[in-house]
């Protein structure tokens, strides 16, 4: 199981995030927009724009670690913080978001 500091915002790479799917040990939110979201996501992400985020609406982890995604990374950055901010203790974002993801040679889907 991943585990987190709590705190403050974790940044994880690709392969630490694939193996966090593959444990079920995670819960996945693209932070995007959703025609970014309609064009490719990674495979089990929930889509919840930055745009309008709002903490209450994200599932309580029950067990599960919280990541987030966007592009690149800038956007679930601050959609970490704000989960922070709202009380979630264990938080994390994948580094370089998306591009990072495909670049480590790991599918997205439609």
């Amino acid at each position: 199981m991943l585990q987190f500091g709590q705190g403050q915002v974790h940044a994880i790479d690709a392969q630490t995030l694939k193996q966090g799917l593959a444990q079920n040990a995670v819960i996945l939110i693209d932070v995007r927009e959703p025609a970014e979201f309609s064009a490719e996501h990674i495979p089990g992400a929930m889509l919840v724009p930055l745009s309008r985020f709002d903490p209450r609406k994200i599932p309580q982890p029950q067990g599960k670690q919280l990541v987030l995604y966007c592009h690149s990374a800038a956007r679930s950055a601050i959609a970490a913080q704000k989960l922070l901010n709202a009380g979630f203790s264990q938080v994390a974002h994948l580094s370089g978001g998306i591009i990072a993801w495909k670049q480590a040679g790991l599918p997205t889907e439609r």
